[in-house]
């Protein structure tokens, strides 16, 4: 609950910052009539309608585990990253339409010096706001804060080319360059919209753990695995900032229950200790029976039963 308070305290930055940028970004359009700078103003809109969703997910999925959601709320946090990255589509059409239309008829550009300034501080707001929500993705596991972090960074890589664009008109007269520089951001913005779609796809599929993480999970199994103890059936997932790792261990059939239950504490707590908001389910198996190593694969297709699971008549 209370890194829920602070990751909702990040999206108000991002909030923020989305409508101050939006603002500047409005004025040097108006100053200049820059259909670049008019693309760079809509992406800001963009930032706004993003970090709105982040802040209203980021608040659900804080919400501690119910009845209704045994597993918790964290994968609320996708939902935000897909609206966002489909917005961003939605701008990257609407930007090239525009740019399109300028192509054909050509507009003079006015105030170009005053408009640049003005947009190179929305810029610098847009830099030192997604720095810091990097590192508070990285810190917290978040990827809402990290679509947030990333959409803001593509939108000040989108700046660089904007006043690049402008600048270029300024020094060459050449008034299509605007709206040609235009239709590259519009390219550039697809690309970070389909990526953020993407990532959010893969975690409402429950896709595994990354790779760094897994070398984790399987380094602390192995430390404990030997000739007598053995494990399988590894699987995991991620929702949200919360990791899910669950698997086999397979034991002498004639330890004791407290010795088995001791080692598979040891080794949920040691796999909590060096990977941070992760829940694991761990399951004691006699490495003497057959039975044990029917799951393996996900799914047991054929288990049978043995004679001692009949029933006593």
């Amino acid at each position: 609950m209370v890194q829920g308070i602070v990751l909702a305290r990040f999206a108000w930055l991002s909030i923020a910052a989305a409508i101050l940028t939006m603002a500047l970004k409005t004025a040097a359009y108006l100053l200049t009539g820059s259909v670049g700078l008019l693309s760079d103003a809509m992406e800001s809109v963009v930032n706004l309608a993003g970090a709105l969703m982040a802040l209203a997910m980021l608040t659900i999925a804080a919400r501690p585990a119910d009845e209704d959601h045994a597993y918790g709320h964290s994968k609320a946090e996708y939902f935000s990253s897909g609206v966002e990255g489909a917005l961003i589509l939605i701008a990257a059409i609407s930007i090239a339409a525009a740019a399109v239309q300028r192509l054909m008829v050509p507009k003079p550009l006015e105030q170009i010096g005053l408009g640049l300034v003005v947009s190179v501080a929305a810029s610098l707001v847009n830099l030192f706001v997604a720095l810091i929500l990097l590192r508070a993705a990285k810190t917290y596991h978040s990827i809402t804060l990290k679509a947030n972090a990333q959409h803001l960074m593509t939108d000040v890589w989108t700046s660089i080319g904007v006043l690049t664009g402008v600048g270029l008109v300024a020094f060459t007269g050449w008034q299509r360059l605007d709206p040609v520089v235009a239709i590259i951001v519009a390219g550039n913005i697809v690309w970070s919209g389909v990526r953020i779609v993407r990532e959010s796809v893969f975690g409402l599929m429950d896709a595994s753990l990354p790779i760094e993480d897994l070398s984790i999970v399987q380094s602390v199994i192995d430390r404990h695995c030997g000739t007598e103890i053995q494990c399988h059936a590894l699987r995991t997932r991620q929702a949200g900032s919360r990791k899910f790792v669950s698997f086999h261990v397979l034991v002498p059939g004639d330890w004791t229950v407290d010795k088995g239950h001791n080692l598979l504490e040891q080794m949920e707590t040691d796999i909590r200790n060096a990977l941070p908001n992760v829940t694991v389910f761990t399951h004691l198996e006699s490495i003497h029976d057959p039975v044990s190593w029917d799951d393996i694969p996900l799914d047991r297709e054929k288990c049978s039963l043995r004679k001692d699971d009949l029933p006593i008549p």
